[in-house]
């Protein structure tokens, strides 16, 4: 039995089987591609589920995680430290945000927001604002409140009864929320793009026309970028891609680089929103994962990421659409930036997909179950997504 073999073993006797991992163990990387147990390389074009903004290992932000960890790690939020200090006036110098609230994750980043933009309309006289819209297909994350604005009925199941007091209407379709804000909506929340929904981009003028619902109807306009922020559709925030800005924003994946990190971004109208004593994240904003969101602003700075983003992301787009063009199998590309995925037809089987990708030594992911999700890390090189799409092409051949 050989090394990997015995992990595996230990690894389905012990841990939860909530999971449906590939059947290896990997065990170090550097950039974009990873090795497992056996010495077997792979190229990873997932990025850690878009998580991986500056590669696997990347040497600055293993240095920083290291001083800091050698310096001060946890002081908890009843003492401010340096770190999160530096890391809150980079996300405002950066952003359309005046406040930063830290997290631990996304879902905990949206949790923080819809707990926002209740209390807020409490704290503003207009307790009866309650409820939240969301979207059909969006996906906000896997704790109850989060999980309850998730528009995905696959994740409900065995969970209910969910929070109270959330509609969902189509996604892109601005006569839809129309009607279903009312006088009792505390927020409208949805994400630039639907990346779980399966790389879903709304038709143009959709942020800013729900930023002129809102601001008419008295309620928030909540954005999840989670998975579409911190370069990773070619601008900082996805956002920008229609000057709308809503009056918060959940961050993480990328933020850390790999590292567990997620904040909120709030305008200063709603700073006062969250009165002490009203929310708190033990760890969140803690000294060591705050350096590493401070090195991975660094590197995308010094290496000019985001612009590399826009760039290779302008290329893939292409290449995938004439890849989609040429390939019966695939019905459409999607996306924006180094956010894209290609849809599979009915008659292709996702999961047999990737694992013969695998099998050839290129990880990606699905979104929307049906849907090739390409989300490398941002210092993916041409060459590497030349090498990805050929793989691609010859197993959907």
């Amino acid at each position: 039995m050989t090394k990997q073999d015995e992990m595996l073993e230990i690894a389905r006797a012990t841990q939860l089987p909530n999971y449906r991992p590939a059947p290896f163990v990997l065990t170090r990387g550097r950039g974009c591609r990873v090795e497992d147990l056996e010495g077997r390389s792979y190229l990873d074009l997932s990025g850690g589920i878009a998580v991986l903004s500056v590669g696997h290992s990347h040497p600055t932000l293993a240095a920083a995680i290291a001083a800091q960890a050698g310096r001060l790690m946890h002081v908890s939020n009843l003492f401010y430290n340096d770190r999160a200090i530096e890391l809150a006036a980079e996300l405002v110098r950066r952003t359309p945000f005046e406040r930063v609230y830290f997290a631990n994750s996304g879902t905990e980043a949206n949790e923080a927001m819809i707990k926002l933009a209740r209390r807020a309309q409490h704290e503003r006289g207009e307790a009866e604002r309650v409820e939240i819209v969301s979207t059909s297909g969006s996906f906000h994350g896997r704790t109850m409140g989060a999980l309850s604005v998730t528009g995905q009925p696959k994740y409900h199941v065995g969970m209910a009864p969910l929070m109270g007091g959330v509609r969902f209407v189509p996604y892109g379709d601005l006569d839809a929320m129309r009607e279903a804000i009312g006088p009792h909506t505390a927020a409208v929340i949805v994400e630039p793009i639907q990346a779980e929904g399966g790389i879903l981009v709304p038709p143009p003028g959709y942020l800013g026309g729900l930023r002129e619902l809102c601001d008419a109807a008295g309620a928030y306009l909540l954005f999840d970028e989670v998975q579409t922020g911190y370069g990773r559709t070619g601008t900082f925030l996805a956002l920008e891609r229609e000057g709308a800005v809503p009056d918060a924003c959940s961050l993480a994946k990328g933020i850390g680089g790999g590292f567990p990190l997620g904040a909120m971004l709030v305008r200063e109208p709603l700073a006062g929103g969250l009165p002490p004593g009203s929310h708190a994240s033990t760890f969140g904003g803690n000294a060591l994962a705050c350096a590493a969101g401070l090195a991975v602003l660094r590197i995308f700075d010094e290496e000019q990421l985001i612009d590399q983003a826009a760039r290779l992301g302008a290329l893939l787009g292409e290449r995938l659409e004439a890849l989609a063009a040429r390939l019966p199998r695939v019905l459409e590309a999607r996306g924006e930036g180094l956010l894209r995925g290609l849809a599979l037809g009915p008659d292709v089987d996702p999961s047999a997909i990737l694992a013969a990708l695998r099998e050839r030594g290129l990880l990606l992911t699905l979104a929307g179950g049906d849907v090739l999700r390409i989300s490398p890390p941002l210092v993916v090189t041409e060459a590497e997504l030349d090498e990805g799409l050929r793989i691609v092409a010859e197993v959907l051949a």
